[in-house]
């Protein structure tokens, strides 16, 4: 996994959750080169974060107000919309970039005693009163793909954007496994139980600060009772007739892609 800037800074300029991207060609979007952000510098706001990928590059990352004018060929685009412009890696340490960002914007004072933060490593700030030592937090989620039979489960929940289905999820509560989020929230959220919970593998969601944790599951009993407040509608779908997937960036639309191959 390489960079196209391989050896290079990479620079990810952010506006709120939006990243500045140039255009290059119609369909085609790359990071500003480090003499275009140069011009971009005046606009800078609050610490310059930096970070090292394995083997690749150097990273940087701050936040920058609007200039006041600018060309045609530059583009403000949300980090998840980056994925269908980017290189994957690319597209992956912006993630990490926009996460740094977020940290040190929440976390500007003590949450111990209030005292404003001093922030002494990439990823630590320590409270000079009280010594309370703040790290980026990690919002750990599990998604989960049930079967029954030659079904899957999807559902569609209030806040997804668009018309696709997508797989149950939740946060992780204090003192559950993995394995107990996941039977909890189908259970809340479809009214199903389920068993043979396997793991499946894990993403970084950095919207703002998540890790969406994937597991496999195969039906036990009940029928659909849907949460109202979480989801608008639940059902079992046949691979002939499945309904619009979510977006190939995520892990739910990997998990149910192995689905389909009959890997899982």
């Amino acid at each position: 996994m390489d960079c196209n800037n391989d050896k290079h800074t990479l620079w990810y300029l952010f506006h709120t959750d939006k990243l500045l991207l140039k255009q290059i060609e119609a369909e085609k979007l790359s990071l500003p080169t480090e003499q275009e952000v140069e011009t971009f510098k005046p606009y800078f706001v609050g610490t310059i974060h930096s970070f090292t990928a394995p083997n690749v590059c150097e990273c940087r990352t701050v936040s920058m107000n609007l200039p006041n004018e600018m060309s045609d060929e530059w583009v403000w685009m949300t980090l998840r919309d980056t994925y269908d412009y980017l290189p994957f890696a690319e597209y992956k340490y912006g993630g990490r970039a926009y996460e740094l960002l977020y940290w040190d914007s929440h976390s500007r004072f003590c949450p111990v005693c209030g005292t404003p933060t001093q922030h002494l490593d990439t990823i630590m700030k320590k409270c000079p009163s009280c010594a309370h030592e703040v790290y980026p937090p990690i919002a750990t989620a599990t998604i989960v793909l049930v079967r029954r039979g030659d079904e899957v489960l999807l559902v569609r929940a209030r806040n997804f954007r668009g018309k696709h289905y997508g797989l149950v999820a939740g946060f992780l509560e204090p003192g559950e496994t993995l394995e107990e989020c996941v039977a909890r929230e189908v259970m809340e959220e479809t009214g199903l139980r389920i068993r043979n919970i396997q793991y499946f593998g894990n993403q970084p969601w950095p919207y703002p600060c998540g890790l969406m944790v994937g597991f496999t599951a195969e039906y036990e009993s009940g029928d659909i009772a849907l949460q109202a407040e979480e989801l608008t509608t639940a059902a079992f779908f046949r691979r002939d007739n499945l309904p619009e997937l979510p977006r190939k960036l995520s892990i739910a639309r990997q998990l149910i892609e192995a689905w389909k191959r009959g890997e899982v």
